[in-house]
């Protein structure tokens, strides 16, 4: 196991499982019991994407400007393409339908363009304690 794939697990892991549980519960409405099996869902689902959300994040970034405008529009692009859908999906196999079903991905859209940034900075800090290089100003390899 290497040590980006541990260091962008352990960021998405930690940062939207948090952000997760508001939603599903004070947004989509969801009952304690539905938060609770979307997020253990949510959980496994993001040990084999933090990687590759990795990846497509730095690979976002390189279409990046030099301003600080366009790093927070890319860096909110590539989290709201990657996890909205995965996102959606996790919703509906917890339970939500209908108007909650909705609710809860359109308040994940708001909340991943919201977060981008922030999570891209919070994934280039871990990666940092990790003694890896931050995204988006160079290719990381597969192995790194």
């Amino acid at each position: 196991m290497s040590r980006s794939w541990l260091a962008d697990t352990a960021a998405l892991l930690s940062f939207f499982t948090v952000t997760g549980l508001l939603n599903e519960r004070f947004i989509a409405g969801m009952t304690w019991d539905q938060v609770l099996h979307a997020r253990l869902l949510g959980a496994a689902l993001m040990v084999p994407v933090g990687r590759p959300y990795g990846l497509w994040r730095d690979w976002m970034l390189r279409h990046a400007g030099a301003s600080r405008a366009s790093q927070i529009l890319w860096d909110s692009l590539a989290l709201m393409s990657f996890q909205v859908p995965i996102y959606a999906a996790i919703l509906a196999v917890s339970g939500a339908t209908g108007g909650s079903l909705l609710r809860g991905t359109l308040g994940a859209a708001v909340i991943m363009l919201a977060l981008g940034r922030p999570y891209g900075a919070y994934l280039n800090l871990v990666r940092r304690l990790f003694g890896l290089p931050p995204g988006g100003a160079r290719p990381m390899s597969l192995n790194s």
